[in-house]
């Protein structure tokens, strides 16, 4: 005869010893789920998709013919490059902040890319959107 007891203690267990990186990754993803777009991890490759997740880096590419501005954006689930070619940056697009994306996902160097997507500012990490 089970009380629900066990059950109930190993999922308070597992809520006090998740790490603040684990707290984090389940809030983004369940954003993203609300705004209803797709998880980066279960994107498909060269469809177009829409994203959403925390910017973590801006990274400026200088190239002699033409700068490439790469976002690196976490969705909770995976992480996802964005690269606007022939732009040096873009106003309000910074860490910490949540953008969501649209466009074909690719892989560049083995890495998830998605190529001058449009795309729209939704507020900071840890806000609703809206």
């Amino acid at each position: 005869m089970s009380t629900g007891m066990p059950g109930a203690l190993r999922r308070l267990s597992e809520r006090l010893t998740r790490t603040s990186h684990d707290i984090e990754a389940a809030q983004l993803a369940r954003e993203s789920s609300d705004l209803g777009v797709v998880h980066i991890a279960a994107a498909p490759l060269r469809t177009r998709v829409t994203i959403c997740g925390e910017v973590r880096s801006v990274t400026l590419r200088p190239r002699e013919e033409t700068p490439a501005l790469d976002v690196e954006v976490w969705d909770g689930t995976e992480s996802l490059h964005l690269v606007w070619l022939g732009r040096r940056r873009i106003a309000g697009i910074v860490p910490g902040i949540k953008v969501q994306a649209t466009g074909r996902i690719t892989t560049r160097r083995k890495v998830a890319t998605m190529f001058n997507p449009a795309y729209e500012i939704v507020g900071r990490a840890g806000q609703p959107h809206g």
